[in-house]
């Protein structure tokens, strides 16, 4: 058995091996590297060729509720309008590898055209629903994109007056034709609730197709790869533009299968879903999960709602529920909590930023979800490459993000020399595997930055790893934000605050925050002579993209010398410690303004 620290993973020993069908009970693991094995293959289906076999299994089941719209599909009603749906893209000329935009909240339309543009094979393109005019414009040139499917509003969210704002032509262009002069990829617009001026309305995609397109739909089946780019989700470090990160079938399809098989999908039937679809977390771990084990998805309320959460376990008798950190600490702190019967949830599943353990321990003590689990993973590994399982003790439960997954290798390196670090030893955790994206769109730089040549993702985080092959999460190399499952960037909130003309120089920190999970707090250094409020900043920002606000905004004199605000470290750390670094450097300590 081979314990060296600088162990060469062509020396590979079974010993590096986890076998994880079930929680392993042997330590196997003698240095920080890990092979998740099975019993089970990868599968080699395609996204609608799962929900097909899932339609065919269990026809009559539900395959998703949503109760604000009051929709309820089986999932043989489900497979129909996605036959229909899929057939009328390919009426409006979207063809196998087009890319079409789904820009919107949680909505059947979300689910409907996942599948129908996978059938179609045409790439769906996840767009953040609170992406304002400037981010919309950028993800879909990155990509080119060739259609979008939006609402016309959702909240303040103004969907098409927005996308005329970036292609006025279509005012006057015919529905499918539009000639966009900033998006030149940009053909055709579907609206899933009106009727607008150069648009599609969705009746007009679903009656749109005929038996000659289900003909060419059926025959198009014979032709789709697995390993065919089938989803792009836009994600980014801490500089520069989002990247396009490039998912295939088989990425998504086997990272539901696996994560579903160890959470026990094989016998629970009803999730409560109250994630965004448009990220990972929501598109694999909800919509795929749900065609590869035939469950039941209850989305509780188009947009966040932590009590309709708690009303939909209740009402629905779901028997598992996701959410992030600050979903579930929402859900712990309604008032009449104790009202609701959640009896029916047996589990649970936290992820999306860093989680708490006084939370996990919380949501389990107090909403008496046993069978809670954590779930780590990145976009650009589709997502989830360590996960709980629901029998693990407490401490597994709440202090780690759970064991290697299937299929999928691990190991954790020194970032300065590459090499394998001892057992226990924190490095960079990097992985290997099915689940590695294909590639970032467009953008081969920026992929070889992430992935070597020898194909192990990069994840820029600081994590150790034990002897059964569990994973602890104790830092980021990368000083991004995370802000209740939002990933934010300093970077561009600084080059935003430069903007203001009373501002000399900004630097962006990330703060703890009980409830979001981090907070962005902004260091200003105003101009000479200049006076400048907490309220003028948050004022500056209003309107811009939600990525750009501070919450905590500290006016200094001069910024420290002595620590740095890169320094991970010093980003992560508390408020606190935040002012008692800063004060030093301060005329005078009112000078901080600080607004929870």
């Amino acid at each position: 058995m081979c314990t060296s620290p600088s162990l060469a993973l062509d020396s590979y020993s079974p010993s590096l091996a986890v076998h994880v069908d079930s929680p392993p009970t042997i330590p196997t693991l003698t240095t920080s590297y890990a092979h998740g094995t099975s019993s089970k293959s990868l599968l080699f289906s395609t996204v609608g060729g799962s929900l097909q076999a899932s339609a065919e299994r269990f026809p009559d089941r539900e395959a998703v509720v949503f109760l604000q719209d009051g929709v309820r599909k089986t999932f043989s009603q489900l497979q129909q309008d996605v036959d229909q749906a899929a057939a009328g893209l390919l009426a409006l000329g979207l063809k196998r590898g087009d890319r079409l935009g789904m820009w919107g909240p949680n909505t059947y339309e979300w689910v409907l055209f996942q599948f129908a543009s996978a059938k179609a094979g045409i790439i769906l393109v996840s767009v953040n629903p609170a992406y304002q005019v400037q981010e919309l414009e950028f993800a879909l040139r990155k990509v080119g994109c060739n259609a979008i499917v939006c609402p016309t509003q959702f909240k303040t969210q103004k969907y098409c007056d927005m996308l005329r704002q970036i292609c006025p032509e279509m005012d006057t262009a015919i529905p499918g034709s539009v000639k966009s002069a900033r998006l030149p990829d940009l053909h055709t617009v579907i609206v899933t609730d009106s009727r607008q001026p150069g648009m599609y309305h969705l009746e007009d995609v679903m009656q749109a197709g005929s038996s000659q397109h289900m003909q060419q739909l059926e025959e198009l089946q014979k032709k789709l790869s697995f390993d065919d780019p089938i989803n792009i989700q836009f994600t980014s470090g801490t500089t520069g533009n989002p990247k396009g990160a490039t998912l295939s079938h088989h990425n998504i399809v086997n990272n539901a299968y696996f994560i579903g098989m160890r959470l026990g999908y094989d016998w629970r039937v009803r999730v409560c879903l109250p994630v965004p679809m448009y990220h990972c977390f929501g598109s694999v771990g909800g919509g795929i999960v749900m065609a590869t084990h035939g469950i039941t998805l209850v989305s509780p309320s188009t947009g966040y709602d932590g009590r309709a959460n708690l009303a939909a376990m209740e009402s629905e008798r779901c028997t598992f529920v996701y959410g992030t950190p600050t979903m579930y600490i929402d859900m712990l702190g309604q008032p009449d909590l104790a009202k609701f019967d959640l009896s029916s949830v047996e589990g649970g599943i936290m992820a999306g930023s860093p989680c708490p353990p006084e939370i996990v321990k919380k949501v389990i003590s107090t909403m008496g979800i046993k069978e809670f689990v954590i779930a780590y993973g990145t976009t650009e590994t589709s997502p989830v490459s360590f996960c709980g399982f629901p029998t693990d003790n407490l401490e597994r439960k709440s202090e780690t993000v759970g064991c290697i997954a299937s299929h999928i290798e691990a190991k954790v390196v020194d970032p300065g020399s590459g090499q394998l670090v001892p057992l226990g030893i924190s490095g960079e955790l990097m992985i290997r595997g099915y689940c590695v994206m294909l590639e970032y769109w467009g953008d081969v730089a920026k992929t070889d930055e992430c992935i070597a040549k020898d194909r192990w993702y990069k994840t820029g985080d600081i994590a150790s790893l034990d002897k059964y092959g569990f994973c602890r999460i104790e830092g980021r190399i990368k000083d991004m934000i995370i802000r209740g499952g939002e990933n934010i960037y300093p970077a561009e909130i600084e080059q935003f605050l430069h903007t203001h003309p009373k501002v000399q120089e900004a630097q962006v920190i990330g703060i703890k925050d009980e409830r979001m999970g981090e907070e962005v707090c902004a260091c200003l250094k105003l101009k000479a002579g200049q006076d400048c409020s907490a309220e003028d900043i948050k004022a500056y920002c209003k309107g811009k993209p939600k990525s750009l606000k501070c919450t905590v905004i500290l006016f200094l004199s001069s910024f420290p010398s002595d620590c740095s605000f890169q320094d991970p470290t010093f980003r992560k750390g508390n408020l606190s410690n935040h002012i008692l670094l800063l004060k030093a450097k301060l005329t005078s300590p009112a000078e901080i303004s600080h607004y929870g």
